[in-house]
């Protein structure tokens, strides 16, 4: 198979593959070694090389997922807890009555958005799958507003690039609340969605209540949960570390994060 040799060379072939399995092994050992003592250099130069190519071969793609009710996982998984903070715990208790969304930054009308006001826009409801950087993944129905509908409300302004969905406080992220960026290309994507509900009920505290973004062309950490406030910016460096989201400021991942 290598060589084109009708010729069978058992010893030759085992040789060349043992080699190759070698190398695979030293490249990911020196890989390692070297990726965990320059982690930062590591993740700028790979967003250097890597984010231009997976923007322009991705970044087009638009999903257009479309489950059944029976394929929707029983006990959807969900990772991390809710806010235990004064401020949120006492939205809680009140069904989220006073809970506010505020949207800012380079918008052309600034928003403060209740739960009520997202649910006299037209609700968007689809079941899509959830996809994690763990490696599990989960089917479920969720409902809420286009994020399209509310951009075409607050109007942003010609140089917002971005918007950063801010979180309230969590015990797991404390001092720190939850943050991530995506461009306005992705969030103009047809299921990319505020959702107050999950599976035709109020959205549950653990998945996030009382509203939350879902972007079904991301891995699951790009889709904040608890979310208090919207910000549209020009650059990724204005929010936190300036890497593109929480995980990527603290835990080095990947701000493109696409499926």
């Amino acid at each position: 198979m290598v060589f084109g040799d009708p010729r069978y060379y058992p010893e030759l072939a085992a040789a060349i593959a043992g080699v190759g399995l070698l190398g695979i092994f030293l490249f990911h050992v020196v890989a390692t070694k070297w990726t965990l003592r320059h982690q930062r250099s590591f993740q700028i130069h790979g967003d250097w090389l890597l984010e231009p190519a997976l923007r322009g071969l991705f970044g087009r793609l638009r999903s257009r997922q479309h489950y059944e009710r029976s394929e929707i996982t029983p006990e959807h998984r969900v990772n991390g807890y809710p806010p235990v903070s004064p401020e949120y715990r006492a939205l809680a208790q009140l069904g989220f009555r006073d809970w506010r969304l505020d949207i800012r930054g380079l918008v052309k009308r600034p928003l403060s958005l209740s739960l009520e006001d997202l649910r006299r826009f037209p609700k968007q409801e689809q079941i899509t799958k959830h996809n994690c950087i763990q490696g599990w993944s989960g089917v479920a129905e969720w409902g809420g507003v286009p994020m399209r509908t509310i951009m075409d409300l607050c109007q942003p302004l010609p140089g917002a690039r971005y918007a950063a969905f801010h979180a309230f406080m969590q015990a797991e992220y404390a001092p720190h609340c939850y943050y991530e960026v995506l461009t306005l290309n992705e969030l103009r994507d047809q299921q990319t969605i505020l959702a107050y509900e999950m599976n035709w009920k109020v959205l549950p505290e653990q998945h996030g209540a009382p509203c939350r973004l879902r972007v079904e062309i991301k891995t699951g950490y790009k889709m904040v949960k608890y979310l208090r406030a919207i910000e549209f910016i020009d650059d990724v460096r204005q929010v936190g570390e300036g890497y593109g989201g929480y995980r990527e400021d603290h835990q080095y991942y990947d701000k493109v994060a696409s499926i």
